[in-house]
């Protein structure tokens, strides 16, 4: 009798991955310590609220993460959003759903791999960050290409380093707090420093989904899993409620230490990128700096290759579909993964990394689109679960079926908003390009787009 580890779909794909897989993929594209490189951005914009910030996008993502594992049932594909869409409202929003998912996860592993860079950069200044971001790249990438069973494995001792350093900077804060004292009013973190506003805090929200893009990603594997939909959808659940707490925690601690007012980094933009940092070493010691920094340098790599992963699925899912030119759609037969897929979209992530990594406002320009293409098709998500269940299926279980899905889309929707111009201009470019090319294939298809039905997996 076979493994299951030897268990091989129809599509190529090997079933080898069970639900703590899942959840070291997911928790490894988020990263647990995702809070780090924003939160003197996020403490600046919600007035010291950090904490409130992360609460609130914990129960934005939480819409979106339902959504998943409603959908994750019903179509248990591995392109994700790009199969739900396509399953909920047809073949023209599935396109559009996958190709605005696409830019985030072709862009989120190049944030991911120049975070890498610059604290690698920061520990050994005499190699330039670029080199150690394109060598990040390289070694993540040769990871994925062995096959996902081997990079789950390795992902799963680089989490649990990053959750022994979380544990570390906590008990030291606490030490430090009990020791000294804090800085600031042990409310603050929740209440804001002076008087409390929810715009703000819905300004600090449109950033601080960030650090969470990424749990999406599990459900990519949904054709490589053990218990296939019913355990992507648990992973997905148990993975953003999980991040949520570790987000919480670190920055309520992280505010309590910081020396700056909210109001002084605000006044000082230059200030907010290293504002963890800067934290960790008045408030405890340059020790604790130098070992969040390592950990961050290999966390991030790590969080690229769960990245990565989900975006070469992502390519491969829409390549198999003609979607995507149709050689990206094959599996390679001794690994069992998406080669063609996995390496072009390493491609892409490491030009767009490295050239960001050789200048000054390379991470402010990355940073700034990925969000709106990740939301677009998160609302694209919700309105597919409307028209799967509701609408094609007759569903009466309004709450889950309709009612949640709607306040997703109006979360995002207020989300989007408060997102920056440059964002935004972005995301109607990319998705403009899309809908050119949505054209250019539906003419080429004679207008099939939205009525031949997706193909579902046996």
């Amino acid at each position: 009798m076979s493994s299951v580890s030897e268990q091989v779909t129809p599509s190529g794909l090997r079933r080898s991955l069970g639900v703590r897989d899942l959840m070291v993929y997911g928790l490894l594209f988020i990263a647990p310590m995702a809070p780090v490189g924003v939160f003197g951005v996020l403490d600046a914009k919600s007035h010291g609220a950090v904490a409130t910030v992360y609460l609130a996008a914990t129960v934005a993502m939480g819409f979106t993460a339902f959504s998943y594992a409603q959908m994750v049932r019903a179509v248990p594909q591995t392109g994700s959003v790009f199969a739900y869409a396509r399953a909920g409202l047809g073949e023209g929003p599935g396109f559009i759903a996958g190709w605005m998912a696409m830019l985030d996860y072709l862009l989120i592993p190049a944030v991911a791999y120049l975070f890498s860079g610059i604290a690698l950069n920061s520990l050994v200044p005499d190699v330039s960050r670029w080199v150690w971001t394109a060598l990040a790249v390289v070694v993540t990438t040769a990871l994925n290409l062995v096959g996902v069973r081997t990079a789950a494995v390795v992902g799963f001792a680089v989490l649990a380093m990053e959750i022994a350093v979380l544990a570390v900077f906590v008990a030291a804060a606490v030490v430090a707090l009990a020791q000294g004292g804090a800085q600031r009013g042990w409310d603050t973190p929740f209440t804001a420093v002076g008087a409390f506003s929810m715009t703000a805090v819905v300004s600090a929200v449109s950033v601080a989904v960030l650090s969470y893009l990424g749990f999406d990603a599990i459900a990519t594997f949904v054709e490589e899993t053990v218990g296939a939909s019913a355990a992507v959808a648990r992973a997905v659940l148990w993975c953003l409620a999980l991040a949520g707490v570790l987000f919480v925690a670190q920055t309520y601690l992280a505010a309590l230490l910081e020396p700056l007012g909210p109001q002084q980094l605000a006044a000082d933009p230059a200030a907010q990128g290293s504002a963890f940092y800067d934290t960790v070493e008045s408030g405890v010691g340059h020790w604790l700096h130098v070992l969040v920094a390592a950990s961050k340098a290999i966390g991030a790599a790590f969080a690229a290759l769960a990245g990565q992963a989900a975006a070469g699925r992502l390519v491969f899912a829409m390549g198999r579909e003609g979607r995507l030119p149709r050689l990206l759609g094959s599996v390679d037969p001794g690994s069992a993964v998406p080669r063609r897929a996995l390496l072009a979209a390493a491609v892409i992530t490491m030009a767009a990394a490295v050239w960001a990594a050789d200048r000054d406002d390379g991470l402010d320009q990355l940073t700034s689109v990925v969000n709106v293409g990740a939301l677009t098709a998160f609302a694209l998500l919700h309105a597919s679960v409307i028209g799967w269940y509701a609408v094609r299926h007759g569903s009466r279980r309004w709450l889950r079926h309709v009612v949640v899905p709607v306040l997703g889309i109006a979360v995002i929707g207020a989300v989007v908003y408060e997102a920056s111009t440059t964002a935004q201009i972005v995301g109607l470019v990319w998705l403009a390009v899309g809908l050119v090319v949505l054209a250019v294939q539906g003419a080429a298809r004679g207008g099939a787009d939205g009525r031949r039905p997706p193909r579902l997996p046996r």
